[in-house]
């Protein structure tokens, strides 16, 4: 299949309709937008479907909550969601929902062929049951006391104190954070995909280019650990679609969700001409099918859903490209920081397109996370667009306009300056295709560089004061116009409504890939109006003032109509002075820090005492990065009996105070504090 005849098909990540868009969301889609803006600037028949993610026991209970159905909360968010993604000119050929007949129809679908394949299988579960709200329990909604460390208030699959992996019923004192009720266990009929049938299938397909060489590496080690049958099923009550054949069965949500891709690329093909669903899903297609998600979902997407397409007779994804997580000036989004901002505060306060030239300038075709640096941010879009990019055009802009009633000139005055920009075009839609927008950025701005020198050389503000030099300051301005079309064209899939702008005032049509190459040699400009604006350092102090939520002071249990008892931590039974003085707590210096793999929520510390060197395992990953650790104090239960966990030997514990999940700090003693001093 030639280059201009491919057909594309590309997807981002579902957001949930139980939350608005923030700026983690539009990594992914800035990302997805770009590269499909690139395609379709390339003359490819490329399509870009999206759908809000609308089932689930949370999407219900947020419903119950305010009063309304599940139907008009998703109504009302999607409409939220499509306003903040056409903000940040996000330009989707169609955006969905997956509460819609077509993803019923294909989740029937896909379940009954698998049915009939003999991959799915049927058998009883125990599951902790809420009396009081009448449903079973996923383990975010329990909590209780760790019963591996004590650590109270923890989710029921895991300890975010000691990292202790165990299962909801072992926990000590559960409780429904739902309703507050002690649940109690309960069977039920569960409906299993045999996930394990398609072992071979997924080795081969995870190592044939689908994925990076790093997630690639991840899969394998899941798929050494040996699959398990995947839980397909939820109980009533529930938000979604019933199984067929049952009564109070209905599909896990992330089973339809990714489902929804096929949904909503339907519902496009079934109002559009030409446009056919076969062509791009049915087993051999020469179509391509590109996912674009974030890393924390690479086991739905890498593992249950090509499994599960497979089965059910439609053809696997082209690739899967994966992403990392956004960061806020090196640390992980925070409310109280002001950090978590949301795309509607975002909008409010600045040009959207200042934050797609900050990703486009720093993404990669990697995982790794991504650090938003607020400062950084505002200079290298400042020194980038404003400063080099716009200022090629503002500068040779007037001169033309002045002298020469905006006519360029009939001739190209730099041939071989022309043709290092215009050489560059096979380089960079290489980069653009191969999602390196990072590097395609710094080449493109590399040009600029080169422009801006070449107008500093000439000097035309000097020559325009000589009569006899008016010729050679129209060749020299008209070159200048022509090197920013050129970079203009090269950044329109990073920003196409400065794009669209510049093209207004360059009085040329939309421009394709090709054509950003060809000169403009006698042609009528339009008289040159700003394209962009400076980043603002007080407009990103109000960004994050706007976003800052206080963290709620703890309050005592108190009765609520619609939830029953708020759930608090508990003051702990009294303990004698006796018992109290036995802890010895000391100052610890943190002379090392870093990630563990496998743990979601622990950071492998490394403490100095004085002289004495210990290892402790903390549940503080949420909060904080490794490297923001390293030489900070904290204080350690220097005497707590070292204690084996999955991951090694944990030789004491810090202290730590917080409401929990991401809101979680370190205690610090007081500067000039010595490592290895009592805490009395």
């Amino acid at each position: 299949m030639t280059t201009q005849q491919r057909k594309i098909l590309v997807t981002s990540a579902l957001p949930t309709a139980n939350g608005p868009i923030h700026l983690g969301h539009m990594l992914e889609h800035i990302q997805t937008d770009i590269w499909v803006r690139f395609q379709k600037m390339s003359e490819r028949n490329c399509t870009y479907v999206c759908a809000d993610d609308t089932h689930g026991t949370a999407i219900m209970l947020k419903a119950e909550e305010q009063g309304i159905s599940p139907e008009q909360l998703i109504e009302q968010v999607s409409a939220d969601h499509q306003r903040d993604f056409s903000g940040f000119l996000i330009e989707f050929d169609n955006y969905y929902s997956t509460h819609s007949e077509e993803n019923r129809y294909f989740s029937e679908l896909n379940y009954n062929r698998c049915v009939e394949a003999g991959h799915i299988d049927v058998r009883e579960i125990t599951q902790l049951y809420d009396p009081k709200k009448q449903l079973f329990l996923a383990d975010r909604f329990i909590k209780g006391t760790c019963p591996r460390c004590k650590a109270e208030d923890q989710y029921g699959d895991n300890c975010e104190a000691c990292g202790g992996i165990y299962t909801p019923s072992e926990l000590i004192n559960p409780v429904s954070a739902i309703s507050g009720a002690t649940p109690v266990e309960k069977q039920s009929s569960h409906y299993f995909f045999k996930l394990p049938d398609f072992e071979e299938m997924l080795r081969k397909w995870t190592r044939s280019g689908t994925v990076n060489e790093g997630v690639a590496n991840k899969l394998q080690e899941w798929l050494d650990q040996g699959l398990q049958d995947w839980d397909i099923s939820r109980d009533a009550p529930y938000f979604g679609f019933k199984i067929p054949g049952t009564e109070d069965k209905y599909f896990y949500v992330w089973l339809d969700a990714p489902i929804g891709y096929l949904a909503s690329f339907k519902n496009l093909c079934d109002r559009t001409d030409g446009l056919e669903f076969d062509d791009y899903w049915k087993p051999g297609s020469e179509a391509e099918v590109y996912h674009f998600i974030g890393k924390d979902i690479v086991n739905f997407h890498a593992l249950f859903w090509p499994a599960m397409l497979s089965c059910s007779g439609f053809r696997t994804p082209t690739a899967v490209n994966v992403h990392g997580f956004v960061t806020v000036n090196g640390q992980k989004m925070s409310k109280s920081r002001g950090t978590f901002i949301m795309a509607k505060t975002y909008l409010e306060h600045l040009n959207p397109e200042y934050l797609r030239y900050y990703f486009a300038a720093k993404l990669g075709s990697g995982i790794d996370d991504f650090d938003l640096n607020l400062e950084d941010f505002a200079q290298r879009v400042n020194s980038d667009v404003v400063g080099k990019l716009v200022n090629i055009a503002s500068r040779c802009a007037g001169f033309i306009r002045k002298k020469f009633d905006n006519q360029l000139a009939a001739q190209c005055a730099e041939p071989a300056l022309l043709a290092q920009f215009t050489e560059a075009s096979s380089s960079i839609s290489a980069l653009y295709e191969a999602r390196e927008f990072g590097k395609a950025v710094r080449e493109i701005m590399a040009l600029a560089d080169n422009a801006n020198r070449y107008i500093d050389e000439k000097k035309p503000w000097i020559m325009a004061k000589d009569e006899a030099k008016l010729a050679e300051v129209q060749e020299v301005c008209s070159v200048g116009i022509n090197l920013f079309k050129i970079l203009i064209g090269y950044l329109k899939p990073v920003l196409p409504h400065t794009a669209t702008q510049a093209e207004q005032f360059l009085n040329i049509e939309p421009m394709t890939w090709d054509a950003i190459c060809q000169p403009l040699l006698g042609h009528q400009i339009n008289t040159f109006k700003p394209l962009m604006v400076r980043v603002e350092t007080d407009k990103i102090e109000a960004m994050v003032a706007a976003s800052v939520q206080s963290t709620p002071a703890p309050v005592k249990p108190k009765e609520s109509a619609a939830k029953g008892p708020l759930q608090t931590d508990p003051i702990a039974d009294e303990i004698d002075f006796d018992d109290f003085i036995k802890v010895d707590l000391r100052v610890a210096k943190i002379i090392n820090a870093e990630h563990i793999e496998g743990a979601d929520r622990l950071l492998k510390l490394t403490l100095d005492l004085g002289g004495e060197t210990r290892t402790v395992f903390a549940g503080i990953k949420a909060s904080y990065q490794p490297e923001e650790l390293i030489g900070r104090h904290t204080v350690m239960a220097a005497n707590l009996k070292p204690r084996k966990m999955k991951f090694g030997v944990s030789e004491g514990m810090v202290l730590a105070a917080g409401p929990g999940g991401k809101e979680i700090w370190i205690v610090g003693p007081d500067e000039g504090a010595v490592p290895g001093m009592r805490i009395k």
